[in-house]
């Protein structure tokens, strides 16, 4: 029996696509917390989490098994559960949709907008492709598959049943989905291209950009081809074989030929506001091919999203007015 198996079902329904926090209460051997508040105090102390904490409680919005309310005064019960849902600042809504290239009842993959980020992360939780198709769809099990940068657009796979999340996030893991990226950047016929670039990529957390360590053993490959140019811009193909941070973008600045719309490589640029929708980066994740794991069906999956800047480099460059 698998451990999943063994906790409650949360007594909380998702709100917005987002699931309540889940927390199983620690071991008390030495009774320190003889009342819950008294671990929930200590456990937030010091964080911007108490006062809400406090909150919450003193509103019956923290639930045990069977949606049980808990007070403060309750007496503390290790290995005990409980459930709740932060309260979460309103976000600037991302104003473009998700489309939907591929669903059937265990997979579904979409075309993921600029600016929307693939999973609930830091300031950006209800404003994700995950809990957006969540509430969109009505498919509250969405789990993704992998993930495509906040900035990037394209090509997101997601399970679509809690029993086959493994079998797609492994065909990622054990790298058995082909890849192919589409951006734009400046062209430059000094530049020999197909290039095969490899090299060694760290993501240091509380850092934007990531750093690069030339002397040691490479972790990350990309192969850089150009499929045509236009009035000193260059059109190319981006296949990479290793699933690194930023790895795309980080390799085409090191040829010299950063993605048009890159606001971190090769120079972290000044923070826009989060309402900012102009000249989004020109990264693509054009085409996804895999056997699918749990079918057996072979898929060669393709974005029906565009580049702007190579048809309309005028349009990219003014972009939509900042949201209101």
């Amino acid at each position: 029996m698998s451990r999943r198996s063994h906790i409650p079902p949360a007594p909380l329904p998702q709100q917005s696509g987002i699931d309540p926090v889940r927390m199983r209460l620690p071991p008390d051997p030495e009774g320190r917390w003889p009342v819950l508040g008294a671990y929930l105090t200590e456990r937030y102390a010091g964080t911007r989490g108490a006062e809400a904490m406090a909150r919450l409680l003193a509103a019956g919005r923290v639930l045990g098994v069977g949606g049980r309310v808990l007070r403060p005064e309750d007496p503390y019960e290790p290995g005990g559960w409980l459930w709740f849902h932060r309260d979460m600042p309103p976000e600037p809504v991302v104003p473009f949709p998700i489309r939907v290239v591929h669903r059937d009842r265990h997979l579904l993959v979409v075309d993921k907008p600029h600016f929307l980020a693939t999973t609930p992360r830091g300031s950006h939780v209800t404003q994700t492709a995950l809990a957006r198709l969540r509430e969109e769809l009505d498919l509250p099990t969405l789990s993704p598959a992998h993930r495509l940068d906040r900035m990037t657009a394209g090509l997101v796979m997601f399970s679509i049943r809690p029993e086959d999340r493994g079998a797609y996030q492994l065909l990622f893991q054990e790298r058995r989905v082909h890849k192919e990226y589409e951006a734009l950047a400046p062209y430059d016929a000094t530049v020999e291209l197909p290039r095969l670039v490899r090299s060694n990529i760290e993501k240091v957390r509380g850092l934007i950009a990531v750093i690069e360590h030339p002397d040691a053993e490479p972790n990350s490959e990309s192969l850089v081809e150009l499929a045509e140019t236009r009035a000193g811009l260059g059109r190319y193909r981006l296949t990479p074989h290793t699933g690194r941070t930023h790895q795309l973008r980080v390799h085409m600045s090191g040829l010299g030929l950063p993605i048009l719309g890159d606001p971190v490589y090769p120079v972290v640029a000044v923070e826009t506001a989060p309402t900012d929708f102009r000249r989004p980066l020109q990264l693509l994740a054009k085409t996804l091919s895999f056997t699918d794991p749990v079918t057996g069906r072979a898929h060669r999956l393709e974005s029906g999203l565009t580049l702007q800047a190579w048809d309309d480099p005028a349009g990219w460059e003014a972009g939509p007015p900042p949201a209101c």
